[in-house]
């Protein structure tokens, strides 16, 4: 998956809180055949199935960005996690929401506005297969079932190739059109493939929005801001018990920290500022938290493990 081409921001101070993780899905069907581009971001309709009953059976509630919300804010607390699906694909409407209606889930479907009923077309030159997209008369279902609809730009657009004028028209119109054929309010955004600047966030905020995602891999943290929100992408290759513990526990968080250790420890001594030798100790006290965090993880990884095995 693509980067942002900015760094995720900070925007005032809001309550302490658990990081909570946000799932980004793209389709839920029969995956396509081996070597096609972004095979891994279509799911077998059972794989997702059982990734959110298994999270059910250990405690957990999914959640559109909109229900999500509170928590987000620190105004509530739980065991939640974030479900989002990009693009708006029509095999989401035929799979995902019956398993979403079962289980008391809600999610949040990010749609292309100018695509309603059309298809995945920004993916066609790279190799992706057509896939239907849902029409206004499923997105009215999606959302009279209790699920929300985000919007996703007009036409799927990387907003850092766009001039100003088009980032703003394909962001605003994309909420504009949407509304028209909803008659509610829409007020998530997902940044097509992750990618914005500090002034299409701006942009976002100035349309109405109140919170968006990008593809920046880490939980929600307390201080991330509401508009540039990371989310945990979810591929087919992925065990079940991995998926799991990355939502129920600090696998996650952890992973980032050894990603930035190895970056660090790879930099070469002439880079390294001068208070540099202050940071001896860096390594003993990471191993030491490492320790601490696997002997923690011990009694949730049984917990996944036995899940995960009655799930299979």
């Amino acid at each position: 998956m693509l980067q942002d081409c900015a760094p995720a921001g900070v925007a005032g101070v809001r309550p302490h809180r658990a990081p909570i993780a946000i799932l980004s899905y793209h389709q839920t069907a029969t995956p396509p055949a081996r070597g096609t581009p972004y095979r891994s971001l279509v799911l077998p309709p059972a794989q997702f199935e059982r990734q959110l009953r298994a999270l059910r059976l250990l405690g957990w509630r999914g959640l559109s960005l909109r229900d999500l919300e509170p928590y987000l804010a620190g105004r509530l607390t739980g065991r939640v996690f974030g479900i989002t699906l990009d693009d708006g694909y029509r095999n989401n409407f035929d799979h995902a929401l019956p398993v979403l209606r079962e289980l008391g889930f809600t999610a949040t479907a990010f749609a292309v506005s100018s695509q309603l009923g059309g298809s995945n077309v920004w993916d066609h030159a790279n190799g992706v297969p057509p896939a239907p997209l849902m029409d206004v008369a499923h997105l009215r279902t999606w959302s009279a079932a209790g699920m929300e609809v985000g919007g996703h730009t007009r036409h799927h657009v990387n907003l850092c190739a766009c001039t100003d004028a088009k980032a703003r028209d394909e962001i605003t119109g994309c909420r504009q059109e949407l509304e028209d054929v909803l008659g509610a309010e829409v007020r998530s955004f997902s940044y097509p493939h992750g990618l914005h600047a500090a002034q299409h966030v701006e942009m976002v905020r100035e349309a109405g929005f109140t919170r968006a995602v990008t593809v920046v891999s880490a939980r929600a943290g307390w201080n991330d801001e509401p508009l540039r929100l990371p989310r945990l992408s979810v591929h087919a290759t992925e065990p079940l018990a991995m998926l799991v513990a990355r939502v129920t526990t600090p696998l996650e968080d952890w992973r980032i920290a050894r990603r930035l250790r190895r970056a660090a420890a790879a930099m070469p001594a002439t880079s390294m500022p001068a208070a540099a030798p202050a940071a001896t100790a860096a390594p003993a006290a990471s191993a030491l938290a490492e320790q601490r965090l696997t002997e923690g993880l011990a009694p949730q990884a049984a917990a996944i493990s036995g899940v995960a095995q009655s799930m299979s």
